[in-house]
C-alpha cells in the first residue's frame, strides 16, 4: 500500500483562474467533457474545485486530439496532418496568445496553456498522446501484449500523471500505481468496445491471445461471439483485473476529495469489467455502460472503501 503524502502543493480558491476569457475558455473545455461518455469521471464534484478547470483543459486537448484520429471519414493523411498541426499547437500556445478569435480551438489551447504554467506540467505527458492518437491512425492490430502495454503508455497512462501533477503530487510510486489503473481503463474500454472497434477497422485483443485461442476475425465480421473468444477475453480480461488490483493502491496514496476521484474510477472501470465478465464476454449481444442507477452503489462503495 503507498502512504498518503503529506508533501503536497496546497491547492486553494486562489488557484482558480479570475480573468474572463480564462473563465470562458476553462468553461467551454468543461462543457466538452460533460457531452462526451466515459467510464470514468471527468472534472466531477469529487474534485478539488481548483482542479477542476484544469481537468477539464487537459480533457479538451485530449479527446479533440483523439476525435481527430478516430474521424474515419477523413484520409488517414488529413488526420494526421490535423494531429501535427495540434502538436505545433501546443507549443505555440506556451509561447503566447494561441489563436483567432474566430478560432473554434482557441479556447482549449488558451485554458492549456494557463494549466501548464500554474501546475508545471511536463509537455513530454502531452506529446505522448499525441504519439497514441498518431498510431491509432496507421495501427489498427497487435502482435503481442507488449506492444499492447505500450500503446497504453502513451494513451492512456499521461492523463493519470497529469491528474496528479495538477493535484501536486510528484511521486514515482503513485506515477507507476496511476499507470496500472489507466491502462486497466484503457484495456476495460477495449473489450467493452470489441464490436466497435472492429466495425471500424480495429482489433485490440493481441494476435498472440486471438491465435493461442483459436479466435477468428470471421467471426466477428459475421457477428457470432464464439468460445474462442470467450476463452481470448477471459485471457485478457484477467490480466486487466491484475492491473486494476495493482493500481488500487493509488487510491490510497492522496487523500481528500482526489481520493474520492480515483476511488470512484477504481469502482467504475472494475465494474464495467465485471459486468463484461458476467455476461461471457459477448458484447454483441450487450454492450455494458454505467448510467445514472450506477451512482449510488458507486458513491455507497467509494464511501466505505478500506485501504488496502
Amino acid at each position: 500500500m503507498l502512504p498518503a503524502l503529506e508533501s503536497v502543493r496546497p491547492m486553494s480558491s486562489s488557484a482558480l483562474p479570475t480573468d474572463p476569457a480564462l473563465v470562458s475558455a476553462y468553461a467551454a473545455c468543461a462543457r466538452l467533457a460533460r457531452t462526451h461518455y466515459e467510464n470514468f469521471p471527468v472534472a466531477s464534484w469529487a474534485l478539488p474545485a481548483p482542479m477542476r478547470p484544469h481537468i477539464a483543459a487537459i480533457y479538451a486537448f485530449a479527446r479533440t486530439a483523439d476525435d481527430f484520429a478516430d474521424e474515419g471519414t477523413l484520409p488517414s493523411e488529413e488526420r494526421l496532418r490535423r494531429l501535427d498541426d495540434w502538436g505545433v499547437r501546443l507549443h505555440e500556445c506556451l509561447e503566447g496568445p494561441p489563436g483567432a478569435v474566430d478560432d473554434p480551438h482557441a479556447a482549449t489551447f488558451l485554458a492549456l496553456s494557463h494549466t501548464i504554467r500554474m501546475c508545471r506540467l511536463p509537455v513530454t505527458l502531452f506529446e505522448d498522446l499525441l504519439s497514441a492518437f498518431r498510431q491509432d491512425v496507421s495501427t489498427h492490430r497487435y502482435e503481442t501484449w507488449h506492444q499492447l502495454l505500450d500503446y497504453c503508455r502513451r494513451s492512456a497512462n499521461p492523463v493519470g500523471r497529469l491528474v496528479l501533477r495538477v493535484a501536486g503530487h510528484d511521486d514515482e510510486r503513485l506515477d507507476l500505481a496511476s499507470d496500472a489503473l489507466c491502462t486497466a481503463l484503457q484495456l476495460t474500454n477495449f473489450w467493452q468496445d470489441l464490436a466497435r472497434d472492429y466495425a471500424a477497422g480495429r482489433i485490440y485483443v493481441p494476435a498472440e491471445d486471438r491465435d493461442a485461442c483459436g479466435a477468428l476475425e470471421s467471426d466477428l465480421e459475421s457477428k457470432c461471439f464464439t468460445p474462442a473468444w470467450l476463452e481470448a477475453l477471459e485471457r485478457v480480461g484477467n490480466r486487466t483485473r491484475e492491473l486494476f488490483e495493482e493500481g488500487r493502491s493509488v487510491c490510497d496514496g492522496v487523500r481528500g476529495r482526489l481520493a474520492l476521484e480515483l476511488r470512484l474510477t477504481w469502482l467504475g472501470g472494475l465494474r464495467i469489467l465485471d459486468r463484461l465478465e458476467r455476461a461471457g464476454w459477448d458484447v454483441y449481444a450487450r454492450r455494458p455502460t454505467l448510467g445514472a442507477s450506477d451512482a449510488p452503489l458507486l458513491l455507497w462503495r467509494t464511501l466505505v472503501w478500506r485501504r488496502g
